[in-house]
């Protein structure tokens, strides 16, 4: 899916064409007589509609989430606007009636995929068809797939005034892009937050209701993030069917560098090779580069542990959780720091105050790039931070709290200009106080 920043005049020329394609087919042009498609693209169709029948049986009504938004209200949505495509869908996003945004998915008609169905068999309607199933498979699972890390699906419309099989719109929660570049700027705790996320959702997927789901389509840019919270947004190329195999050699799961040798069950299906996909690329796209970077000092033995035991898929999916769970214990619980030091007792408090807001010192990395904002799980460990900034000459301790609960503390070079404030407290360098004097 290409980002945000993609032109304007680009997405105007998208929208303007898929709308086009989606309420506008006349009689007798670029259409075949139903049932008069090529058995090519016959067979096409066939094996995406039982591949669709197959997830809507497999799951039950209790299972099927009910959609609160409908045809009615994508009549009454405005502000639309494109966001984004893909190889078979456009995103736009849109302002329902309450004011509230939404994400909305349609089928891309210029996308690659149609494109290369009507370049094959020469039958643009067939071609919106085959491509439909994809979206109507990706709302089938998205009503029976309920997670935190996966998109929350408000809503679909079947406009049944046109080909039902081609004019499907799903309504979704709206997400921001995973800009993977920022993340790597991001403090420790929020890539360990994305990837911690990631794991709950994989454990998810290996037991969920249709069995253990693979995600075939595993990037970056198929997630998003919802006030920071990481989801998968795109599910459609999800499978649950698992390799068959007569023995062990059939049972080969191949990525570009790397290879694994799995076992065969008994039941002629390559034992855990979802789990075991959706694991590996997890590793390498996403542990490998936000999980050691940055990481405190005592727990990066932890986590690259944790790094080699999946990317040698030593682990499963429960023992990675399990190992992410310790990593988070310890630090919400400040296990992993040192012994009580000393280093607060060079401090002077002053409670009920702050200093007022400045530009100051940077610090990387930072919670606010104008300054120097880190997490701290007490006082006592600002000032060991504190200590090892030469600028660093007092601190400011808030009742503000990250995700783990540890306190938001900013780093100043100076110690003027205070300014009452009941719920903070200062902490001055008692050598500063002295040199002032």
């Amino acid at each position: 899916m290409q980002p945000l920043g993609t032109s304007v005049a680009l997405g105007a020329v998208l929208f303007l064409g898929a709308l086009a394609l989606l309420t506008f087919c006349p009689p007798g042009r670029g259409r075949r007589a139903a049932g008069r498609e090529p058995p090519g693209l016959l067979g096409e169709l066939r094996a995406r509609r039982e591949d669709l029948g197959r997830y809507s049986g497999a799951l039950s009504s209790q299972a099927l989430a009910e959609s609160r938004l409908g045809c009615a209200d994508l009549a009454s949505l405005t502000g639309t606007r494109y966001l984004g495509s893909g190889f078979s869908k456009l995103v736009l996003q849109a302002t329902l009636a309450d004011g509230s945004a939404v994400a909305l998915k349609r089928i891309h008609g210029e996308g690659s995929d149609v494109r290369r169905c009507v370049r094959l068999y020469r039958d643009p309607a067939g071609c919106q068809r085959l491509a439909s199933y994809k979206l109507r498979k990706e709302v089938t699972l998205l009503r029976g797939l309920r997670h935190p890390g996966i998109i929350q699906l408000y809503g679909e419309c079947y406009d049944n005034s046109l080909d039902p099989e081609r004019r499907v719109t799903a309504m979704l929660e709206l997400g921001s892009p995973l800009e993977m570049i920022q993340l790597l700027q991001a403090p420790w705790e929020e890539r360990f937050k994305v990837c911690l996320s990631l794991v709950k959702l994989l454990h998810y997927l290996a037991h969920s209701p249709l069995g253990s789901v693979a995600l075939l389509d595993f990037q970056p840019r198929q997630f998003v993030t919802v006030d920071g919270d990481l989801k998968v947004t795109d599910v459609d190329d999800a499978s649950t069917e698992e390799l068959t195999c007569g023995g062990d050699a059939d049972c080969i799961l191949e990525f570009p560098t790397k290879s694994f040798s799995l076992t065969c069950a008994a039941a002629g299906r390559c034992e855990g090779i979802n789990e075991k996909r959706n694991l590996y690329n997890a590793y390498r796209f996403f542990f490998t580069y936000l999980l050691p970077h940055t990481a405190p000092p005592a727990l990066k033995p932890f986590l690259y542990d944790i790094m080699n035991a999946t990317g040698d898929l030593r682990y499963g999916i429960n023992e990675t959780l399990d190992a992410f769970e310790k990593v988070l214990y310890l630090y919400k619980s400040g296990l992993h720091l040192p012994k009580r030091s000393q280093h607060l007792k060079e401090f002077l408090v002053i409670n009920g105050f702050r200093l007022q807001e400045a530009a100051d010192y940077k610090c990387w990395p930072s919670y606010n790039h104008l300054g120097c904002l880190l997490s701290v799980h007490n006082a006592n460990e600002a000032a060991v931070i504190c200590n090892s900034h030469p600028q660093c000459q007092s601190f400011i301790v808030s009742q503000q709290r990250t995700w783990t609960g540890r306190l938001l503390v900013t780093f100043r070079s100076n110690f003027t200009d205070l300014v009452p404030d009941a719920n903070s407290a200062v902490y001055i360098r008692r050598s500063s106080v002295l040199r002032k004097r």
